[in-house]
């Protein structure tokens, strides 16, 4: 089993950045990508950016690119979200998502298990 808490959420205003944290614990000592969805109220779970195994190896939602960066630190069991230049339509329910393999994903029928979620509130 493998247990992802998510945190950093919070209030920010529109231009404001946050950095998302997601620790892994648990069975992690085979290799594992990550993702970053997302869902709005009243609107389905989105991609928003997953990275391999390796930190080279990272893919973003068109919504997010160049404004958004994701990164870890395997040593920590750690993957993190960078959010620069946040919009009020980025406001959601951030999740933090784990897979086997070494391969990106941008499915969430690809993840094996899932964080509870933190909550991102960009105010115009």
């Amino acid at each position: 089993q493998v247990q992802l808490v998510e945190s950093g959420g919070g209030l920010v205003q529109a231009g404001g950045s946050l950095r998302l944290s997601c620790a892994a614990s648990g069975r992690t000592f085979l290799r594992y990508a990550m993702g970053w969805f997302r869902q709005a109220p009243g609107k389905e779970r989105e991609f928003v950016a997953t990275i391999g195994w390796t930190s080279g190896n990272a893919y973003y939602s068109d919504s997010v690119k160049g404004r958004f960066t994701i990164s870890r630190n395997n040593a920590k069991n750690t993957v993190y979200l960078q959010m620069n230049s946040l919009k009020p339509e980025d406001t959601a329910l951030y999740y933090c998502a784990l897979k086997w393999g070494s391969n990106t994903g941008s499915y969430e029928g690809e993840y094996d298990y899932w964080g509870q979620g933190t909550q991102v509130t960009v105010s115009s």
